[in-house]
């Protein structure tokens, strides 16, 4: 086992946080170091050989500004991985830059499905655009009629951080005026890659290269739409907004051979989902909830979180997303062996609780 990097320290939100602040707590503020991290969803402890070496030989051309050659090649490959035009590709500096960049849109009205990723919200609440909550309840699947007609901005992730769910009504979200939004961050970790927008037009979808390539450090992934759209999300960009080696990990992470392997990672990874799942939920006092994606949506006494940290183990909370509580809180799915310690933590805590 191994521990994680020195991070941010973890927070608790307070009655005096602001919204925003509370929107932006994230699984790495409580991945401490030290700890067995199951808050983060990144797969692996470092990219693989092929990758690393791909971007070592790119480090000789650092020395050079990043070129609108090496930004086409990155676009064409995805294209071609995607079915796209080059056009209807946009290089960014990890999803988080595409979030950071919808306020450029100019929504009238913001819908934002939750429980869902919270950091789209949050850069449109701090550009002042105004922001309704979908809430999705019981299995937490969407209802496309309760998105408000007036909506013309549209978010929700698919499948959704952190229910895990993995929507097939998406085409129902669009309206004439409109832009739909589907971060498909953690869609290549589901097999097959169902029900994805990516080669679709009509919608915005933002990609990642962080979870599947560990490449959280980097700040690496994509924007698929129409080009007017997409010009229009760039706009505020300064000069030089990817670097060269986000450049170059696009183009090597697009490749026939690297979404080949990134298909059986992902077939691999379901396999140890069905098993963490069900070794959570043979636990008295833990709710596993239904989802596909590579992590787990957990329903626990109040108090587990805080006590599994006290034993090493550092879990994402669940308060911070709207609509859930402090009962909940996300785990990420990890390989048998380090699920195990899990699974006795867990057990002892649970004991702890019940006394």
């Amino acid at each position: 086992m191994t521990g994680v990097t020195d991070g941010p320290k973890e927070t608790h939100p307070t009655e005096s946080d602001s919204p925003v602040d509370t929107l932006r707590h994230h699984g790495d503020v409580e991945a401490s170091s030290g700890l067995v991290d199951f808050a983060v969803n990144v797969q692996g402890a470092a990219p693989p050989r092929w990758l690393r070496d791909r971007l070592a030989a790119a480090l000789d051309d650092l020395a050079r500004y990043p070129s609108a050659d090496h930004d086409r090649r990155a676009r064409e490959a995805v294209a071609a991985r995607h079915g796209r035009d080059p056009a209807e590709v946009l290089v960014l500096a990890g999803s988080a830059e595409g979030f950071a960049l919808l306020p450029a849109l100019r929504p009238r009205l913001a819908a934002i499905v939750h429980p869902g990723f919270t950091e789209p919200e949050a850069a449109l609440r701090t550009a002042g655009v105004p922001v309704v909550h979908v809430l999705t309840t019981g299995d937490h699947r969407l209802d496309p009629a309760a998105v408000p007609e007036e909506a013309d901005l549209v978010v929700v992730g698919n499948p959704t951080n952190p229910t895990g769910v993995l929507h097939a009504n998406l085409r129902a979200l669009r309206r004439p005026g409109r832009t739909v939004l589907v971060d498909e961050a953690f869609l290549d970790a589901i097999p097959g890659e169902p029900g994805s927008m990516a080669g679709e037009p009509g919608f915005l979808v933002f990609r990642s290269l962080t979870k599947t390539w560990a490449l959280a450090g980097l700040r690496a992934g994509y924007a698929l739409g129409a080009p007017d759209l997409l010009a229009r999300l760039a706009a505020p960009r300064p000069q030089w907004p990817v670097g060269t080696l986000a450049l170059e990990a696009v183009i090597a992470c697009s490749e026939p051979t690297a979404v080949a392997e990134a298909a059986a990672l992902a077939g691999t990874l379901a396999a140890h989902r069905a098993h963490q799942a069900a070794a959570l939920a043979a636990l008295p006092g833990v709710e596993v909830l239904p989802g596909v994606a590579p992590y787990l949506l957990l329903r626990v006494p109040v108090g587990t979180r805080e006590r599994l940290r006290d034993r090493g183990i550092a879990v994402r909370r669940g308060d911070t997303f709207p609509g859930l509580g402090p009962e909940y809180v996300r785990v990420a799915v990890r390989e048998p062996a380090r699920v195990a310690v899990l699974v006795e933590a867990l057990r002892a805590v649970l004991v702890g609780v019940a006394a």
